[in-house]
């Protein structure tokens, strides 16, 4: 058998409806664009107004019917109301929990504002997780669908520069985990991804080094092809999550000043 006829093998049906939540966002914009072709519905979710109507724009110039959102994930009551709304009229096939905020110690040292890592806290874990909570009893009933949860590599170590950040990537790392082992029976399928640096905004204002930069249509690829496979840890770019990893199972000493050798100290 050939590896072209294994792949597939291995490749899952083609979801109808594909909700991306961050659709504004670097990943999310790219994903949107990725997903988007004729006879697939994409609903997007996003809190820059302008930046929705474009993507949006982008999806349906390839033949995708868009329903759009724009919404403050803070606001998890009007979030999770929404949501069970459109799974009722539009059953979502694959969820695709991107939305996501960054925080960081500043160029001094001096410290993450605790205004800002509360927000960060609320649309990164409580926000993610309302998300799925919502959209899981229409999956459930149906018996199948699919949950991607994303992650991030900075979810194996935490970095000194972006302690909130590294923690909340961490939890819906270990959420996505459970949630695979428990849904699974049920015939739902939940993937973690794990991306490094991937070019956007956020990527941008993170301070440290970003070896490895990829585009975000680059990782809407390997995210895309990871899903349609199933992968239950979507992971890149190599060598850095392989590295990273190194972080996690090394003793912290060590792995610490491995971190402040590459200058993520500061």
């Amino acid at each position: 058998m050939t590896a072209n006829a294994s792949d597939q093998i291995e490749m899952n049906p083609e979801p109808t409806t594909v909700l991306i939540t961050g659709a504004t966002g670097g990943i999310g914009g790219a994903l949107a664009q990725a997903y988007a072709e004729p006879g697939r519905t994409l609903v997007l979710q996003g809190r820059n107004a302008l930046r929705l109507l474009e993507v949006s724009a982008l999806c349906e110039a390839k033949g995708a019917r868009v329903l759009t959102r724009e919404l403050d994930l803070r606001d998890r009551q009007e979030l999770k109301r929404w949501l069970r709304q459109t799974c009722e009229s539009v059953p979502v096939d694959l969820a695709i929990v991107n939305a996501g905020v960054n925080t960081n110690i500043g160029p001094t040292g001096s410290g993450e504002r605790w205004a800002e890592v509360e927000a960060l806290v609320e649309v990164n874990v409580l926000a993610a997780m309302a998300t799925v909570d919502a959209v899981l009893p229409s999956m459930r009933a149906r018996g199948r669908g699919q949950v991607a949860l994303i992650s991030s590599l900075a979810a194996y170590f935490g970095l000194p520069i972006t302690p909130s950040y590294c923690a909340s990537k961490a939890a819906i790392k270990a959420y996505g985990e459970a949630l695979r082992g428990w849904l699974a029976p049920q015939g739902i399928r939940v993937n973690v991804v794990m991306p490094g640096y991937v070019e956007s905004q956020m990527c941008r204002d993170m301070p440290g080094p970003k070896p490895f930069l990829w585009p975000a249509a680059k990782a809407a690829r390997a995210i895309k092809r990871g899903l349609a496979r199933d992968q239950a840890r979507i992971s890149f770019p190599f060598p850095l999550n392989l590295g990273t990893w190194f972080l996690s199972v090394l003793p912290p000493a060590i792995s610490q000043r491995l971190l402040a050798a590459l200058k993520y100290d500061h």
